[in-house]
Protein backbone atom coordinates (compact mmCIF):
# COMPACT_ATOMS: atom_id res chain seq x y z
CA UNK A 1 0.00 0.00 0.00
CA UNK A 2 1.31 3.45 -0.92
CA UNK A 3 1.66 6.09 1.76
CA UNK A 4 2.35 9.81 1.87
CA UNK A 5 3.85 10.90 5.16
CA UNK A 6 3.84 14.62 6.01
CA UNK A 7 3.79 16.76 9.13
CA UNK A 8 1.56 19.44 7.66
CA UNK A 9 0.03 20.81 4.46
CA UNK A 10 0.60 24.48 3.69
CA UNK A 11 -0.37 26.75 0.81
CA UNK A 12 2.41 28.21 -1.33
CA UNK A 13 1.91 31.76 -0.03
CA UNK A 14 0.87 30.85 3.50
CA UNK A 15 2.98 30.94 6.67
CA UNK A 16 0.48 28.87 8.65
CA UNK A 17 -0.31 25.23 7.88
CA UNK A 18 -3.80 24.53 6.57
CA UNK A 19 -3.62 21.00 7.97
CA UNK A 20 -1.37 19.76 10.80
CA UNK A 21 -0.81 16.03 11.47
CA UNK A 22 -0.11 14.64 14.95
CA UNK A 23 2.62 12.02 14.40
CA UNK A 24 1.74 10.21 17.64
CA UNK A 25 -1.90 9.36 17.07
CA UNK A 26 -2.39 10.36 13.43
CA UNK A 27 -5.07 12.96 14.15
CA UNK A 28 -5.35 16.04 11.94
CA UNK A 29 -6.01 19.64 12.91
CA UNK A 30 -7.38 22.02 10.27
CA UNK A 31 -6.73 25.76 10.31
CA UNK A 32 -10.15 27.00 9.14
CA UNK A 33 -9.40 30.59 8.14
CA UNK A 34 -12.11 30.43 5.47
CA UNK A 35 -14.79 30.86 8.14
CA UNK A 36 -17.98 32.88 7.91
CA UNK A 37 -18.04 36.47 9.18
CA UNK A 38 -14.33 36.82 8.48
CA UNK A 39 -14.77 39.85 6.18
CA UNK A 40 -14.33 43.03 8.22
CA UNK A 41 -15.26 45.31 5.33
CA UNK A 42 -18.93 46.07 4.66
CA UNK A 43 -20.36 46.17 1.12
CA UNK A 44 -17.05 45.12 -0.43
CA UNK A 45 -18.96 43.67 -3.38
CA UNK A 46 -20.53 47.10 -4.00
CA UNK A 47 -24.06 45.66 -4.11
CA UNK A 48 -25.71 48.32 -1.90
CA UNK A 49 -26.19 51.92 -3.05
CA UNK A 50 -28.96 53.41 -0.90
CA UNK A 51 -28.17 57.01 -1.86
CA UNK A 52 -28.39 56.29 -5.59
CA UNK A 53 -26.32 54.83 -8.40
CA UNK A 54 -24.46 58.01 -9.42
CA UNK A 55 -23.38 61.28 -7.80
CA UNK A 56 -20.77 64.03 -7.87
CA UNK A 57 -21.06 64.39 -4.09
CA UNK A 58 -17.82 64.87 -2.15
CA UNK A 59 -18.02 62.00 0.35
CA UNK A 60 -20.69 59.31 0.58
CA UNK A 61 -22.80 59.59 -2.55
CA UNK A 62 -23.38 56.25 -4.21
CA UNK A 63 -22.04 52.89 -2.98
CA UNK A 64 -22.62 52.46 0.76
CA UNK A 65 -19.63 52.51 3.15
CA UNK A 66 -17.24 53.79 0.45
CA UNK A 67 -16.75 57.55 0.27
CA UNK A 68 -15.18 59.26 -2.72
CA UNK A 69 -13.41 62.38 -1.49
CA UNK A 70 -11.73 65.02 -3.62
CA UNK A 71 -10.19 68.47 -3.43
CA UNK A 72 -8.67 71.06 -5.76
CA UNK A 73 -10.52 69.71 -8.77
CA UNK A 74 -11.59 71.91 -11.70
CA UNK A 75 -14.44 69.54 -12.49
CA UNK A 76 -15.84 67.24 -9.84
CA UNK A 77 -15.36 63.51 -10.40
CA UNK A 78 -18.40 61.24 -10.61
CA UNK A 79 -18.86 58.19 -8.38
CA UNK A 80 -21.10 55.37 -9.61
CA UNK A 81 -22.29 51.88 -8.84
CA UNK A 82 -21.75 50.02 -12.13
CA UNK A 83 -22.03 46.52 -13.53
CA UNK A 84 -18.91 44.40 -13.98
CA UNK A 85 -18.74 42.99 -17.51
CA UNK A 86 -19.68 39.32 -17.79
CA UNK A 87 -16.97 36.88 -18.74
CA UNK A 88 -14.34 38.77 -16.76
CA UNK A 89 -12.69 38.07 -13.46
CA UNK A 90 -14.01 39.29 -10.98
CA UNK A 91 -17.46 38.70 -12.57
CA UNK A 92 -16.74 34.97 -12.81
CA UNK A 93 -16.21 34.96 -9.03
CA UNK A 94 -19.65 36.42 -8.36
CA UNK A 95 -18.50 40.03 -8.08
CA UNK A 96 -20.95 41.66 -10.50
CA UNK A 97 -20.96 45.25 -9.19
CA UNK A 98 -18.17 47.80 -8.82
CA UNK A 99 -17.56 51.34 -7.58
CA UNK A 100 -16.43 53.48 -10.51
CA UNK A 101 -14.83 56.92 -10.30
CA UNK A 102 -14.83 58.98 -13.50
CA UNK A 103 -12.41 61.88 -13.49
CA UNK A 104 -13.50 65.35 -14.49
CA UNK A 105 -11.57 67.61 -16.86
CA UNK A 106 -8.79 69.01 -14.68
CA UNK A 107 -7.88 71.91 -16.95
CA UNK A 108 -5.38 73.52 -14.57
CA UNK A 109 -3.31 70.34 -14.29
CA UNK A 110 -2.22 68.44 -11.22
CA UNK A 111 -1.84 70.82 -8.30
CA UNK A 112 0.12 69.92 -5.18
CA UNK A 113 -3.05 70.07 -3.06
CA UNK A 114 -5.26 68.18 -5.54
CA UNK A 115 -6.53 64.70 -4.68
CA UNK A 116 -9.11 62.03 -5.47
CA UNK A 117 -9.43 59.17 -2.99
CA UNK A 118 -11.68 56.24 -2.11
CA UNK A 119 -12.05 55.53 1.62
CA UNK A 120 -13.57 52.71 3.63
CA UNK A 121 -13.71 53.31 7.40
CA UNK A 122 -14.06 50.57 10.06
CA UNK A 123 -15.12 51.02 13.69
CA UNK A 124 -12.35 50.75 16.28
CA UNK A 125 -14.16 48.07 18.30
CA UNK A 126 -14.53 45.87 15.21
CA UNK A 127 -10.76 45.87 14.67
CA UNK A 128 -9.90 45.51 18.35
CA UNK A 129 -12.23 42.51 18.76
CA UNK A 130 -11.61 40.91 15.37
CA UNK A 131 -9.19 38.25 16.60
CA UNK A 132 -6.15 40.07 15.20
CA UNK A 133 -3.37 40.44 17.73
CA UNK A 134 -2.56 43.86 16.31
CA UNK A 135 0.34 44.45 18.72
CA UNK A 136 2.24 41.39 17.43
CA UNK A 137 4.33 41.42 14.26
CA UNK A 138 3.61 37.70 13.84
CA UNK A 139 -0.17 38.24 13.63
CA UNK A 140 -1.61 39.38 10.30
CA UNK A 141 -4.54 40.91 8.49
CA UNK A 142 -4.84 40.66 4.72
CA UNK A 143 -6.38 43.22 2.38
CA UNK A 144 -7.46 42.09 -1.07
CA UNK A 145 -9.44 43.78 -3.84
CA UNK A 146 -9.84 44.01 -7.62
CA UNK A 147 -8.96 47.23 -9.41
CA UNK A 148 -9.22 48.48 -13.00
CA UNK A 149 -8.02 51.78 -14.47
CA UNK A 150 -8.49 53.20 -17.95
CA UNK A 151 -4.95 54.58 -17.68
CA UNK A 152 -1.90 52.34 -17.31
CA UNK A 153 0.19 53.41 -14.34
CA UNK A 154 1.12 52.65 -10.72
CA UNK A 155 -1.40 53.58 -8.04
CA UNK A 156 -1.08 53.63 -4.26
CA UNK A 157 -3.16 53.15 -1.17
CA UNK A 158 -2.68 52.90 2.57
CA UNK A 159 -4.23 51.80 5.83
CA UNK A 160 -4.19 54.27 8.69
CA UNK A 161 -5.20 53.96 12.35
CA UNK A 162 -7.29 56.63 14.06
CA UNK A 163 -6.62 56.12 17.80
CA UNK A 164 -3.53 56.91 19.85
CA UNK A 165 -0.44 57.83 17.84
CA UNK A 166 -1.61 57.39 14.27
CA UNK A 167 0.22 54.88 12.10
CA UNK A 168 -0.03 54.27 8.34
CA UNK A 169 0.77 51.27 6.17
CA UNK A 170 1.29 52.37 2.51
CA UNK A 171 1.25 49.99 -0.44
CA UNK A 172 1.46 50.01 -4.22
CA UNK A 173 -0.78 48.33 -6.76
CA UNK A 174 2.19 47.82 -9.02
CA UNK A 175 1.90 48.87 -12.66
CA UNK A 176 -1.67 48.31 -13.88
CA UNK A 177 -2.45 47.61 -17.52
CA UNK A 178 -5.16 49.83 -18.97
CA UNK A 179 -8.74 48.53 -18.78
CA UNK A 180 -7.66 45.26 -17.12
CA UNK A 181 -8.93 43.91 -13.81
CA UNK A 182 -6.06 43.12 -11.44
CA UNK A 183 -6.25 41.50 -8.01
CA UNK A 184 -4.22 43.24 -5.32
CA UNK A 185 -3.29 41.40 -2.12
CA UNK A 186 -1.46 42.90 0.85
CA UNK A 187 -0.66 40.94 4.02
CA UNK A 188 -0.06 43.30 6.93
CA UNK A 189 1.57 42.44 10.28
CA UNK A 190 0.64 43.87 13.64
CA UNK A 191 2.84 46.47 15.30
CA UNK A 192 3.47 47.34 18.94
CA UNK A 193 2.64 51.00 18.23
CA UNK A 194 -0.95 50.40 17.08
CA UNK A 195 -3.93 51.50 19.18
CA UNK A 196 -7.61 50.65 18.72
CA UNK A 197 -10.09 51.86 21.31
CA UNK A 198 -13.02 49.65 22.30
CA UNK A 199 -15.68 52.04 20.99
CA UNK A 200 -17.80 52.83 17.95
CA UNK A 201 -15.54 55.60 16.67
CA UNK A 202 -13.30 55.43 13.61
CA UNK A 203 -10.58 52.84 14.08
CA UNK A 204 -9.00 51.94 10.73
CA UNK A 205 -9.25 53.65 7.34
CA UNK A 206 -8.53 51.92 4.04
CA UNK A 207 -7.58 54.35 1.26
CA UNK A 208 -7.28 53.39 -2.41
CA UNK A 209 -6.22 56.47 -4.33
CA UNK A 210 -6.49 57.45 -8.00
CA UNK A 211 -4.45 60.59 -7.27
CA UNK A 212 -2.65 62.50 -4.51
CA UNK A 213 -0.73 65.72 -5.14
CA UNK A 214 2.71 66.25 -3.65
CA UNK A 215 1.32 68.00 -0.55
CA UNK A 216 0.30 64.52 0.64
CA UNK A 217 3.19 62.39 -0.61
CA UNK A 218 6.87 61.95 0.13
CA UNK A 219 9.45 59.88 -1.75
CA UNK A 220 11.16 58.95 1.52
CA UNK A 221 8.13 56.91 2.63
CA UNK A 222 8.78 53.17 2.83
CA UNK A 223 6.12 50.90 1.39
CA UNK A 224 4.76 47.74 3.06
CA UNK A 225 5.61 48.72 6.61
CA UNK A 226 4.04 50.72 9.43
CA UNK A 227 5.11 54.37 9.53
CA UNK A 228 4.17 57.27 11.79
CA UNK A 229 1.30 59.00 10.02
CA UNK A 230 1.32 62.60 8.87
CA UNK A 231 -0.72 64.39 6.23
CA UNK A 232 2.32 64.82 3.96
CA UNK A 233 3.65 61.26 3.83
CA UNK A 234 0.84 58.99 2.69
CA UNK A 235 3.07 57.23 0.14
CA UNK A 236 5.70 58.12 -2.52
CA UNK A 237 4.96 60.72 -5.19
CA UNK A 238 2.68 59.35 -7.88
CA UNK A 239 2.37 60.12 -11.57
CA UNK A 240 -0.42 62.50 -12.53
CA UNK A 241 -1.35 60.75 -15.79
CA UNK A 242 -4.72 59.47 -14.59
CA UNK A 243 -5.62 62.80 -12.99
CA UNK A 244 -4.78 64.86 -16.05
CA UNK A 245 -6.63 62.53 -18.44
CA UNK A 246 -10.14 63.82 -19.06
CA UNK A 247 -12.81 61.24 -18.14
CA UNK A 248 -10.26 58.68 -16.94
CA UNK A 249 -11.94 55.90 -14.94
CA UNK A 250 -10.95 53.90 -11.86
CA UNK A 251 -12.96 50.92 -10.56
CA UNK A 252 -12.75 48.66 -7.52
CA UNK A 253 -14.68 45.67 -6.22
CA UNK A 254 -14.21 42.64 -3.97
CA UNK A 255 -12.69 44.70 -1.16
CA UNK A 256 -11.99 42.32 1.73
CA UNK A 257 -10.04 42.81 4.95
CA UNK A 258 -9.68 39.65 7.05
CA UNK A 259 -7.66 38.26 9.94
CA UNK A 260 -5.35 35.92 8.05
CA UNK A 261 -1.80 35.68 6.76
CA UNK A 262 -3.12 35.15 3.23
CA UNK A 263 -6.10 36.13 1.12
CA UNK A 264 -9.02 33.71 1.11
CA UNK A 265 -11.89 33.66 -1.38
CA UNK A 266 -14.16 36.69 -1.14
CA UNK A 267 -16.89 36.13 1.44
CA UNK A 268 -20.21 36.76 -0.28
CA UNK A 269 -23.23 37.81 1.75
CA UNK A 270 -26.86 37.95 0.73
CA UNK A 271 -28.36 41.30 -0.21
CA UNK A 272 -30.42 41.21 3.00
CA UNK A 273 -27.33 40.61 5.16
CA UNK A 274 -25.30 43.35 3.47
CA UNK A 275 -27.98 46.03 3.58
CA UNK A 276 -28.64 45.31 7.26
CA UNK A 277 -24.95 46.00 7.98
CA UNK A 278 -25.03 49.16 5.85
CA UNK A 279 -28.09 50.47 7.69
CA UNK A 280 -26.04 50.85 10.87
CA UNK A 281 -24.49 53.86 9.08
CA UNK A 282 -27.11 55.02 6.59
CA UNK A 283 -30.85 54.53 6.10
CA UNK A 284 -32.76 56.02 3.19
CA UNK A 285 -36.57 56.14 3.26
CA UNK A 286 -38.65 57.01 0.20
CA UNK A 287 -41.94 58.74 1.10
CA UNK A 288 -41.86 57.38 4.65
CA UNK A 289 -45.09 57.11 6.66
CA UNK A 290 -44.70 59.01 9.92
CA UNK A 291 -47.04 59.29 12.90
CA UNK A 292 -47.35 62.68 14.56
CA UNK A 293 -49.42 65.02 16.69
CA UNK A 294 -51.12 68.00 15.04
CA UNK A 295 -50.51 70.49 17.85
CA UNK A 296 -51.56 73.53 15.80
CA UNK A 297 -53.11 73.97 12.38
CA UNK A 298 -49.67 74.60 10.89
CA UNK A 299 -47.44 72.51 13.14
CA UNK A 300 -46.82 68.82 13.69
CA UNK A 301 -45.01 67.72 16.84
CA UNK A 302 -43.17 64.48 17.56
CA UNK A 303 -43.61 63.25 14.00
CA UNK A 304 -41.40 60.20 13.69
CA UNK A 305 -40.84 56.47 13.46
CA UNK A 306 -38.55 53.62 14.57
CA UNK A 307 -35.56 52.55 12.46
CA UNK A 308 -35.23 49.32 10.49
CA UNK A 309 -31.86 48.71 12.21
CA UNK A 310 -30.17 50.29 15.21
CA UNK A 311 -27.79 52.97 13.98
CA UNK A 312 -24.22 53.59 15.15
CA UNK A 313 -25.09 56.97 16.68
CA UNK A 314 -28.03 59.35 16.60
CA UNK A 315 -28.14 60.23 12.91
CA UNK A 316 -28.25 63.49 11.03
CA UNK A 317 -31.23 63.92 8.71
CA UNK A 318 -31.45 65.26 5.16
CA UNK A 319 -34.78 65.61 3.39
CA UNK A 320 -35.12 65.62 -0.39
CA UNK A 321 -38.03 66.35 -2.71
CA UNK A 322 -41.41 67.79 -1.72
CA UNK A 323 -42.75 66.72 1.66
CA UNK A 324 -46.56 66.74 1.83
CA UNK A 325 -48.60 65.93 4.91
CA UNK A 326 -52.15 64.60 5.02
CA UNK A 327 -54.08 64.83 8.28
CA UNK A 328 -57.52 63.61 7.31
CA UNK A 329 -58.71 67.08 6.37
CA UNK A 330 -56.47 68.13 3.55
CA UNK A 331 -52.86 68.32 2.44
CA UNK A 332 -50.09 70.78 3.30
CA UNK A 333 -46.40 71.03 2.46
CA UNK A 334 -43.77 70.93 5.19
CA UNK A 335 -41.75 74.13 5.28
CA UNK A 336 -39.49 73.56 8.25
CA UNK A 337 -38.13 70.70 10.37
CA UNK A 338 -36.05 70.35 13.48
CA UNK A 339 -34.80 66.88 14.45
CA UNK A 340 -34.36 67.21 18.17
CA UNK A 341 -35.44 63.85 19.54
CA UNK A 342 -33.58 61.29 17.42
CA UNK A 343 -31.43 58.52 18.90
CA UNK A 344 -29.94 55.27 17.63
CA UNK A 345 -33.39 53.61 17.51
CA UNK A 346 -35.81 56.28 16.30
CA UNK A 347 -36.26 59.67 14.67
CA UNK A 348 -38.68 62.43 15.66
CA UNK A 349 -39.07 65.95 14.39
CA UNK A 350 -41.22 69.04 14.88
CA UNK A 351 -42.51 70.33 11.56
CA UNK A 352 -44.29 73.44 10.31
CA UNK A 353 -46.51 73.47 7.23
CA UNK A 354 -47.44 75.96 4.55
CA UNK A 355 -51.17 75.30 4.88
CA UNK A 356 -53.66 75.09 7.71
CA UNK A 357 -54.96 71.68 8.79
CA UNK A 358 -57.97 71.15 11.04
CA UNK A 359 -57.06 70.29 14.62
CA UNK A 360 -59.52 67.60 15.65
CA UNK A 361 -60.31 66.15 19.03
CA UNK A 362 -57.18 64.63 20.44
CA UNK A 363 -55.23 65.94 17.42
CA UNK A 364 -53.55 62.55 16.87
CA UNK A 365 -53.03 61.94 13.16
CA UNK A 366 -51.25 59.50 10.90
CA UNK A 367 -49.16 61.65 8.60
CA UNK A 368 -47.23 60.61 5.54
CA UNK A 369 -44.47 62.22 3.55
CA UNK A 370 -45.53 62.11 -0.08
CA UNK A 371 -45.11 64.54 -2.93
CA UNK A 372 -42.57 63.78 -5.62
CA UNK A 373 -40.97 60.72 -4.07
CA UNK A 374 -39.64 62.63 -1.10
CA UNK A 375 -36.67 61.01 0.64
CA UNK A 376 -35.35 61.03 4.15
CA UNK A 377 -31.66 60.14 4.45
CA UNK A 378 -30.37 59.35 7.93
CA UNK A 379 -26.60 59.25 8.32
CA UNK A 380 -24.51 57.94 11.21
CA UNK A 381 -21.32 57.53 9.17
CA UNK A 382 -17.89 57.40 10.75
Amino acid sequence: MSEIKVNSIKGVAASTAALTINNTDGTCTANLTNRTNRRLTINGAMTIAQRGASSTTNGYGSVDRFSVNYGGTDENPTQQQVDVASGTTPYNLGLTKALKVTNGNQTSGAGAADYVEIRHRIEAQDIRNSGWNYLSSSSFITLSFYVKSSVAQVFYGYLTTRDGTRRSYPFSTGSLSADTWTKITKTIPGNSGLTFDNDNGAGLDIFIDPFYGTDYTNNSVSLDQWNTHSSGNAFPDMTSTWYTTDDATFEITGVQLEVSDHATDFEHRTFAQEIALCRRYCQVYVSPRLRGVLAQSTQFQRMGFSFLEEMRTAPSAVWGGTQDVYAGSGTASITGQAAVYSNTHSYETDSTTSGSLAVGAGSSVCAYIGGNEATLTLSAEL
